[in-house]
C-alpha cells in the first residue's frame, strides 16, 4: 500500500504566482530540494543570498506565522533520501502521477468536502463551467454526478455561460473550473452567479484573496507547473482526482439510494430504444 505524505509543497505552489522574483528563488529551493541539511534561517539566507527577513516574509505569504512555523511543517513532510526519477519514460510519468496524488492528499480538506456535499444535496440545480480542457472535465463531472441523481449541467460555451446567469437564483450551485484561476469567461460567469445569489465554488490551483470575493468555496487542486515531468501530464488530472474524491464523499450520503440510482441509470443506458 502506498504511503501518502503530508507535504506543504502544494501550499507553496498555490501562492507561487504572487511571489516576487526573490520569493520565487526561495520557493524554487524548497519545492525542488531533496537533501537533508541545516534549514536554519541563517544558513538558508547565506545559501540563497537572501536576508532572513525575506525568509520570514516568504513564510507568511505561504500562510504561516513566520519562518519557524514554516520550517517545522517543512521538516515534518521532508522525506530524506528521496530517489531521483529514473530515465525510464514510463517510470517518469508514473512517478509524476504519484507525486500529484501525494499532493492532492495533502491539500484535501475534509470539512470543506462535507460543506460542498451539503450544497450538492440541498441545491435544486447544479452547473459546472469550464473552457477548453476544463470543459471536458466539466462534462465528465456532469456524467458522474448525473448517474446518482444530481440535476447537473456542464456549460462549456462562453455565450451560454452568460445566458445561463439569467436563470440562476439561491436554489442553484455553480462550479467554475479554472486551473490557472484566470480563465476570464469562467471567472466573470462565477461573479455573475454570485450576484444572482447562487452558491459558487471555484476549482483552481491558485490561492488568492481576490477569488474569495465571488467564491463561497475555493477547492484547491495541485499544480503540475513545478514538476520535472509536468509537461507530460494533463493539467486536468488533479481536477479529476478531486472530483472523484468529492464523488466518493457525496455517494457515501444515503449510499444505498445513490447506488440504486446508479444501477438504474446504467440499466437505462443498456436498454435498447424502440
Amino acid at each position: 500500500m502506498e504511503q501518502y505524505e503530508e507535504s506543504i509543497i502544494p501550499q507553496i505552489e498555490s501562492v507561487y504566482h504572487t511571489f516576487t522574483p526573490l520569493e520565487k528563488t526561495i520557493g524554487d529551493f524548497f519545492i525542488h530540494n531533496t537533501k537533508q541539511m541545516d534549514f536554519s534561517s541563517k544558513h538558508i539566507s547565506q545559501l540563497l543570498y537572501v536576508s532572513e527577513a525575506s525568509l520570514s516574509r516568504f513564510a507568511k505569504k505561504c500562510g504561516f506565522q513566520g519562518y519557524r512555523e514554516f520550517l517545522y511543517k517543512y521538516k515534518q513532510s521532508f522525506v530524506p533520501g528521496k530517489d531521483k526519477i529514473t530515465a525510464d519514460f514510463t517510470k517518469q510519468v508514473l512517478n509524476t502521477y504519484q507525486e500529484l496524488l501525494n499532493k492532492s492528499y495533502a491539500l484535501l480538506d475534509q470539512a470543506q468536502m462535507e460543506r460542498i456535499v451539503q450544497l450538492l444535496s440541498t441545491k435544486k440545480r447544479v452547473y459546472v463551467y469550464g473552457r477548453g480542457s476544463s470543459g471536458l472535465t466539466a462534462q465528465e463531472m456532469k456524467l458522474r454526478f448525473m448517474r446518482i441523481g444530481v440535476n447537473i449541467e456542464a456549460i462549456t460555451d462562453s455565450h451560454i455561460m452568460k445566458m445561463n446567469s439569467v436563470i440562476l437564483n439561491s436554489d442553484c450551485l455553480v462550479f467554475g473550473i479554472s486551473v490557472s484561476g484566470t480563465t476570464e469567461d469562467v471567472i466573470s460567469s462565477l461573479k455573475a452567479a454570485k450576484a444572482r445569489e447562487a452558491a459558487t465554488i471555484l476549482v483552481t490551483s491558485h490561492r488568492d484573496k481576490s477569488l474569495t470575493e465571488f467564491s463561497d468555496e475555493i477547492l484547491l487542486v495541485t499544480s503540475k507547473e513545478h514538476l520535472e515531468n509536468g509537461n507530460a501530464i494533463s493539467p486536468q488530472f488533479p481536477v479529476l482526482v478531486m472530483t472523484d474524491i468529492l464523488y466518493a464523499y457525496y455517494k457515501q450520503m444515503d449510499k444505498q439510494n445513490k447506488e440504486a440510482m446508479h444501477e438504474y441509470t446504467l440499466h437505462t443506458l443498456r436498454t435498447p430504444t424502440i
